[in-house]
């Protein structure tokens, strides 16, 4: 299958990154002290997106020792385990801060390095969130299922808001540093605690907090896992209501429609009524088998966010489709047929039952995602790498002071 047309790829061409950071850790400590330091270890010969494959390496060990450790993601793991998971975050925020560093270095910045570190990113995501549940203990539940809604609408929004304002925008507080840094911090508290059972604890009495007549009791009361989700869902409405407003402000000054551009995140709030319903209905998926289902969540809202990089990249249309959402709704309209029988009489039967055979549609489901979201990321890949004459992983035309001063002469 063919994602980017031939004269889609002709856009490439015309591709400049436009990024604003306004992190004060990151202006004032991360970049001169750690990351200028970081990126002198690796030669010239180092392409950066092998440098952000290599940092995602280290979240995929992390996931592998929750896999072993804490299944069902409320099990206690090793002190060493959690030490890890925050060092490996931390390795991985700063491989993926250094790789457009080496692309200005090695003279290879372009359209491709974006959509690798974007995609990347997209897919960490979701896996974090998997660390964090496991971390607090949050189990097979709906508590889990609150924060991944968070992170992934806030690549969403993040992502839709580059596409309409051409500008990736970090706030005061973002994702990508502050976010990490905190989750940095929560794994390796938990290490030196010996384990999540201190995040089971009602979050302000632990802190010494007092409690105070207008605060309801039940706020006051909140273990830490709640607490934090309630905080991080207060800044996701800020950092939301801030995206919207860069994109109406941008397209205003275009002299564009703003409507146009809300309806753009309709695909993200649709995708995730049919999983909140299919979890409803399917409560064997949430409370036995809800990791694989968060991993194909996860590949869902990547492919989105691959759909929109590519459309910034090579200025298309904004996609709103996703065929990685359809087997979700095949999965909700098979068990709305039973729940209609029962409550209004008419109805039509399940075919894949609530048992193990709905088990191994889910991860049919995943299969199917695995399947496309790869097809996806090969096809675009390649394309662009056959069309501007680069590889990926390695530096096909090394950048030279001769070459620079030959390019020159050609120019004049």
């Amino acid at each position: 299958m063919v994602y980017i047309r031939h004269e889609q790829l002709e856009r490439l061409k015309e591709y400049q990154y436009s990024g604003v950071d306004h992190s004060l850790i990151s202006r004032y400590v991360l970049k001169p002290y750690w990351w200028s330091q970081v990126i002198k270890v690796f030669p010239l010969s180092v392409a950066p997106n092998a440098i952000t494959l290599a940092g995602f390496g280290f979240v995929i060990i992390n996931i592998l020792t929750m896999l072993y450790y804490t299944p069902t993601l409320d099990q206690d793991c090793p002190p060493w385990v959690y030490a890890s998971w925050s060092i490996g975050l931390f390795l991985y925020q700063t491989f993926d801060a250094i790789d457009g560093a080496q692309a200005r270095r090695t003279r290879q910045s372009g359209p491709l390095g974006e959509l690798f570190d974007h995609g990347v990113d997209a897919l960490n995501t979701c896996l974090e969130t998997l660390l964090f549940a496991a971390t607090m203990k949050l189990g097979q539940t709906w508590r889990t299922m609150f924060p991944l809604f968070g992170t992934l609408l806030t690549f969403y929004v993040q992502t839709w808001d580059e596409y309409h304002t051409k500008t990736l925008t970090l706030g005061l507080m973002s994702g990508p540093v502050e976010g990490v840094l905190l989750q940095c911090y929560v794994f390796a508290f938990t290490a030196l605690k010996g384990g999540g059972w201190y995040w089971e604890q009602p979050a302000l009495p632990t802190l010494g907090f007092p409690y105070m007549d207008f605060l309801p009791r039940d706020l006051y009361e909140l273990d830490f896992g709640s607490f934090f989700m309630v905080v991080a869902g207060v800044l996701l409405v800020c950092n939301t209501a801030e995206s919207i407003f860069n994109v109406v402000s941008a397209r205003t000054k275009r002299g564009e429609p703003a409507v146009t551009a809300m309806l753009g995140l309709a695909p993200f709030f649709a995708i995730w009524t049919l999983i909140v319903a299919y979890l409803a209905l399917q409560p064997v998926v949430l409370t036995s088998h809800l990791v694989p289902f968060v991993f194909y969540v996860g590949l869902i809202n990547s492919y989105s966010v691959g759909q929109m990089i590519t459309a910034h990249l090579t200025k298309s249309a904004f996609p709103y489709q996703n065929v990685l959402a359809l087997p979700l709704l095949i999965g909700v309209i098979d068990a709305i047929g039973p729940k209609a029988q029962e409550t209004v009489g008419m109805g039509w039967p399940s075919v894949f039952g609530s048992g193990v055979y709905q088990v191994g549609f889910m991860f049919v489901c995943l299969g199917f995602a695995i399947g496309v979201y790869g097809s996806f990321v090969i096809d675009v890949i390649v394309t662009i790498c056959d069309y501007l004459d680069i590889w990926c992983l390695r530096i096909k035309h090394p950048w030279t002071a001769e070459l620079e001063q030959t390019d020159r002469k050609k120019i004049n």
